[in-house]
């Protein structure tokens, strides 16, 4: 048996026996970006309800920051059970939950309404179930709000701006081959390499939400921010599912139930840091460019010819595109 094996039955086998003990189950989180971001506090109110809701017996540790690692990381860190939750991006979930590649597809969603309205849905649901055979069980679909480039050379207001361009792009063969479809040059890394890789001109950008581009300081090294909302990619709270099926029944409910209720507060506190964020940069000297979508959407097709490749995910495509 690996280390890794090894360290994840000793881990469940450690939390099933203090739960058995009825004494106070401490579960760990994790989280790449910093205190206080909205996924960070929403897992954080999650805690406090479970908390509430079970007299005590349970607790939630959030490790922000990427104190245990970047999100490929942590990812397996909770499929094999050394951690019991995890807040990450659903695109590094492509290879492995296949139903994870439709809300990753660029201009899949109209507007940030459109994907609550598919998240919540029947879709949500079997994109859920598709985790369970992962080993993980998804409690909750946060926002992440509308993907964008910024840059540390010029604006870009047209497709043809990016062309021969590096940009710093989530782990993902669907974000290689959207920014290869705009004719730039993809390099997948880890979230916490890019403020060096831009000022060091590794790269010459990346592509993020306005609360990442503030909260990471990259508006330091990426003055050109270009508002050509790519993707409204959900992010994805999820829990180990030998940890969740070792809670009874009732218990299993009430995580369910403070997850979705953390849904609500999560959604407010991501709107206010979005503009709050937004009007930071721009005192920070930020450019934003707006530019006509329409190029940009047009130039999708071969991503979605290369990765919609089976009749159940053309189904899920037609079903997000039919929802209003």
């Amino acid at each position: 048996m690996s280390f890794t094996g090894i360290a994840a039955r000793m881990a469940l086998a450690s939390w099933l026996m203090i739960g058995a003990a009825g004494a106070q189950t401490v579960l760990r989180s994790s989280d790449t970006h910093p205190d206080g971001y909205p996924t960070v506090e929403g897992v954080k109110y999650f805690g406090e309800l479970i908390g509430e809701r079970t007299n005590g017996r349970y607790a939630v540790e959030v490790y922000h920051s990427a104190q245990l690692g970047e999100e490929k990381d942590t990812i397996e860190q909770v499929r094999s059970g050394v951690i019991e939750l995890n807040r990450v991006s659903m695109a590094p979930f492509n290879g492995t939950v296949r139903e994870t590649i439709v809300p990753a597809l660029p201009y899949i969603f109209r507007s940030e309404d459109h994907m609550h309205a598919v998240m919540d849905g029947p879709i949500g649901d079997q994109i859920k179930a598709a985790f369970e055979p992962a080993g993980l069980v998804v409690l909750a679909f946060y926002d992440a709000g509308a993907r964008s480039f910024y840059n540390s050379k010029k604006p870009i207001t047209t497709v043809a701006d990016l062309a021969g361009m590096k940009f710093r792009v989530i782990q993902s063969d669907i974000f290689v081959d959207m920014a290869s479809a705009l004719g730039a040059n993809a390099t997948p890394m880890p979230y916490g390499e890019v403020y060096s890789s831009i000022e060091t001109g590794v790269i010459d950008g990346a592509e993020n939400n306005f609360p990442s581009f503030d909260t990471a300081r990259h508006v330091e090294v990426a003055k050109y921010f270009s508002m050509d909302e790519h993707t409204i990619l959900p992010e994805v709270f999820v829990m180990n599912k030998a940890a969740f099926d070792a809670l009874s029944g009732e218990d299993q409910e009430i995580f369910r139930q403070a997850a979705a209720d953390s849904v609500a507060r999560q959604r407010e506190l991501w709107a206010a840091k979005n503009a709050e964020s937004r009007a930071a940069v721009e005192a920070a000297g930020a450019e934003i460019n707006e530019v006509d979508k329409q190029p940009f959407i047009d130039a999708m097709k071969p991503v979605y010819d290369k990765h919609v490749t089976d009749p159940v995910l053309q189904k899920m495509v037609d079903e997000v595109q039919a929802t209003q």
